[in-house]
């Protein structure tokens, strides 16, 4: 069955000498992967679509497994990301986060909007950080592993949170502290941007500033708390730490 679909390439690979397995992410049908026949050739009318982060119009054959990419036609190639070395491997972080946290066929067209407005924020130069710490608390949902970001999560009560509890998956107020002597403890700022990134609507960003110390506590926050539940190792993430430390040299 013939589908046009509107789409972003999060992962390619090469089989055979001239194939290319590619996963596209879709507004139509979610997360699907199409053989690519003959792309890995330079003058393949499916070279250049089929390249990894590539927003376009696909036809596609699918069936059972794994389908057919018959053409594309590109709408974005998101250039600003893809000749920078920093934007791309936060771009890579980001596809490869949705493509661990997803499943094959399983339609989401919020998901895909929110990908793509994060991949368009890239290109147009918003903050990186920011913008993987908000895709990094809104898929925490799509993993089925959402905290408690509304209340305490001990005493429900609505207090100004004093921590973050990765032990017990949520905000904690000052008279439930003692449920957790390793909770990270969080400024009301911190408090009101990680429960900010997990409901904003990304339409509406804005220009957001942010302290390098405030960034480092919201990372330190959201990797653990992925670490803790999602139970996903990304090579993405190893890449964009060593260049976060080579810039730091």
């Amino acid at each position: 069955m013939l589908h046009k679909v509107e789409g972003i390439v999060i992962r390619t690979s090469v089989y055979g000498e001239s194939n290319k397995i590619v996963t596209l992410f879709t507004r139509e049908l979610g997360k699907i992967g199409v053989m690519a026949r003959g792309a890995k050739k330079p003058k393949s009318r499916l070279s250049s679509v089929s390249q990894l982060f590539m927003y376009g119009h696909f036809l596609v054959q699918k069936n059972q497994g794994l389908g057919t990419l018959n053409q594309g036609e590109i709408i974005d190639s998101f250039r600003e990301v893809r000749n920078d070395l920093y934007l791309a491997a936060y771009a890579s972080y980001i596809v490869e986060l949705l493509d661990r946290l997803t499943d094959e066929s399983e339609k989401n067209p919020y998901l895909f909007e929110l990908l793509y407005q994060v991949l368009h924020y890239l290109d147009e130069g918003i903050d990186p950080d920011v913008l993987m710490r908000i895709f990094e608390m809104k898929m925490l949902a799509v993993a089925g592993i959402k905290p408690e970001l509304d209340q305490c999560v001990s005493c429900q009560k609505q207090h100004l949170p004093a921590a973050f509890s990765i032990k017990e998956a949520g905000f904690l107020c000052s008279n439930c502290l003692y449920k957790d002597s390793y909770a990270y403890k969080m400024t009301e700022q911190s408090a009101k941007l990680l429960r900010l990134f997990f409901y904003m609507d990304l339409n509406r960003l804005g220009k957001i500033s942010l302290k390098e110390d405030t960034k480092k506590a919201l990372k330190t926050i959201i990797q653990a708390y992925y670490e803790e539940y999602s139970g996903v190792t990304l090579k993405s993430r190893k890449f964009l730490e060593q260049l976060e430390r080579m810039k730091n040299i």
